[in-house]
């Protein structure tokens, strides 16, 4: 009973939950939204795609629809897989026949493999022995393009019909020399044999090839006699590769110096007598009638083609790059081939000389001195140039100083007395223009400071001495007075002159002493001359040699009264009042106006000084003057300050 009841129980409540469960699944159709869910969206279509009308009728056969189309779609698929099948199996069958032919035909491989193992062993056995081969080959190669010349290179070095040089040349000659620098490493090798004959053939051809080049650089050298020549790579080329073969480079250098001595030579002797071409410029000797520039053109000459020279030579050496004797060569060379026209300047010159005195030979020993001094900075000390020109300027500056001495021998010969203004004679100022002309020039010359120096030594005592000798005995018969004052004009036009150059000190004191000496005379003799003008040189006479003990005092002594001293002071009153009246008229003869007002004052401190020994004598007690302050009524300074 309780079963049954509880079944009943169950059904009444599913009875009951059933319009419950539908009402919640419409509650959730009716919630959701049909634009969101994209499978629904996609059946919807699928079903408009078939469905043409929405009636009562085409929803109840829609069911059955969908079921017949889907019907319809699995035939369609059966028939299109059922094609794909037969398919299918013929190329099963296709694939079944290959595999039967692969494995026939992989039988007959292996057949056929039995067969050619013998073949392929033998194969691999010829293509070892070719690898080998291959690799002799090579090596072959290589040792033949290392150690021998090909014909190309074998050719180079044979000289071409005209005599020339082929262009590759030296690259095939460096090639033999390396071949037979690489054979010294094969003889220490076990190829010793083929290393000998190699180096054996490499050293004719070596020997062969310098000996050609020395033929062809000999003749090219020969050539080289023209004003200006050319020095191209190639010859400077095989210039420099001479070098390996030191004898053939020592003869070429000489046959270069020769060849360029001989045309320096004849150019210069055109150059002298023909001049340049067409006449232009004018040939040098033209100008033989002035000396100067007659040797100027020379050495300029001279000068031009050694600069010249000297660009051709580092032409021919420009391939010596790291020479350390290559200046020194240079310099040789270049002395070498300028030394053929040392014999014809030295003859012209010297012909110059003979005819030349005094400033013009000077002028050309600074014209020589000059060109020796730049040409030697180009050449070698010891190249006959050099030694020309070293030769021709001590030989012109000799005669220059013979001149000068026959010079100065002349004024001594030729002594005049002074005229009566006691100024120097004519020949004693044309004296001094000579010596001024000469050390003008020294503006225009490029010696050094000694040899400057050296220079004005030697020509100032040629000459100064000599004229100061000349002007003493001129004035040897003159009174003491006109010989101190021509003396000192002649000496002082010396010393002015002198004292516009340098390296003349020594000569100026001198002169300048011996100024000092006849000033002293001359300053002695005015103030004796102003004493004796006022009366008082006899009392300072007096005073000097008075004796108080002997002769008691200076008061008793005839001549030094009061009145006589007091008559004596009134006149040295009168020279206090106008000085310039008490003058030794040949003072005004003086040349210069400091010598004069030296010796104004000189001469005021000497009667200063006498002055000053009469007053101390008169103003002393134990003489007996008693009016002393009378007699001497100003001291010695104020007197002193009264004439300075």
């Amino acid at each position: 009973m309780d079963e049954s009841e509880k079944r009943r129980a169950e059904q009444a409540a599913q009875v009951h939950s059933a319009p419950a469960h539908l009402t919640k699944k419409l509650n959730k159709i009716l919630e959701g939204r049909i634009e969101s869910d994209k499978e629904l969206l996609e059946a919807m279509k699928t079903l408009s795609g078939f469905v043409k009308e929405n009636s009562i009728r085409s929803r109840k056969n829609l069911r059955s629809e969908i079921e017949k189309r889907s019907l319809n779609l699995n035939e369609e698929f059966l028939d299109t897989f059922r094609n794909v099948k037969e398919q299918l199996d013929d190329i099963s069958d296709i694939i079944g026949s290959m595999s039967d032919c692969s494995d026939n035909m992989l039988s007959r491989l292996n057949q056929v493999k039995l067969q050619t193992n013998e073949l392929i062993s033998k194969t691999n056995q010829l293509q070892n022995q070719k690898k080998n081969v291959e690799t002799k080959l090579k090596l072959a190669e290589k040792f033949i393009q290392k150690f021998q010349l090909d014909i190309d290179e074998a050719n180079y070095l044979v000289p071409k019909k005209d005599g020339s040089l082929h262009q590759e040349f030296f690259r095939a000659l460096d090639k033999v020399r390396n071949i037979h620098e690489n054979c010294k490493i094969l003889l220490r090798t076990n190829q010793q044999t083929a290393g000998l004959e190699i180096m054996e053939q490499m050293a004719i051809n070596q020997e062969t090839a310098y000996e050609r080049l020395y033929r062809w650089m000999q003749n090219e050298c020969r050539l080289l006699c023209n004003d200006t020549v050319e020095i191209n790579d190639f010859m400077s080329t095989a210039f420099f590769t001479l070098t390996q073969r030191p004898i053939l480079y020592k003869y070429i250098l000489d046959e270069y110096c020769n060849s360029r001595r001989n045309a320096i030579v004849k150019l210069f002797i055109d150059a002298l007598t023909k001049g340049g071409p067409s006449g232009t410029p004018r040939p040098i000797e033209l100008n033989s009638h002035d000396p100067i520039r007659y040797l100027g053109d020379m050495l300029a000459w001279i000068h031009q083609s050694t600069a010249s020279e000297n660009e051709f030579l580092r032409s021919l050496f420009r391939k010596f790059k790291d020479n350390s004797d290559l200046e020194s060569t240079i310099k040789t060379s270049l002395g070498t081939i300028l030394d053929g026209v040392c014999r014809a300047l030295r003859v012209r010159i010297e012909q110059v000389l003979v005819s030349q005195h005094d400033t013009t030979l000077y002028k050309i020993s600074n014209l020589i001195k000059f060109y020796d001094f730049t040409i030697r900075q180009k050449i070698n000390e010891s190249c006959e140039l050099v030694q020309t020109l070293s030769d021709i300027y001590q030989l012109s500056y000799k005669m220059f100083l013979n001149s000068l001495n026959i010079h100065a021998t002349r004024l001594l010969e030729k002594v005049e007395p002074p005229n009566f203004e006691l100024l120097p004679s004519d020949e004693f100022r044309q004296t001094l223009s000579l010596i001024k002309e000469i050390f003008d020039s020294y503006s225009n010359s490029v010696v050094t400071v000694n040899t400057k120096k050296d220079d004005y030594i030697q020509i100032l005592d040629c000459v100064v001495e000599p004229m100061v000798q000349m002007a003493s005995l001129s004035a040897i018969n003159l009174p003491a007075i006109d010989m101190a004052v021509y003396m000192i004009n002649c000496i002082y036009s010396i010393h002015s002159m002198l004292s516009l150059y340098e390296y003349t000190d020594p000569k100026l004191e001198k002169l300048e002493a011996q100024i000092d000496a006849h000033l002293d005379t001359l300053s002695n003799e005015q103030g004796y001359f102003i004493l004796s003008k006022t009366d008082l040189l006899d009392a300072y006479k007096i005073i000097q040699g008075h004796d108080k003990k002997a002769r008691g005092p200076l008061v008793n002594v005839l001549g030094m009264d009061s009145n006589t001293l007091k008559s004596s002071m009134n006149k040295f009153d009168v020279y206090l009042s106008a000085p310039d009246n008490l003058i030794v008229p040949q003072f005004n003869l003086l040349l210069s106006s400091n010598i004069r007002t030296k010796l104004k004052q000189k001469s005021i401190r000497l009667v200063c000084d006498a002055y000053r020994l009469i007053y101390d004598a008169i103003t002393d007690p134990e003489n007996g003057y008693s009016n002393s302050a009378s007699i001497m009524a100003r001291s010695p300074d104020q007197i002193l300050e009264l004439l300075l």
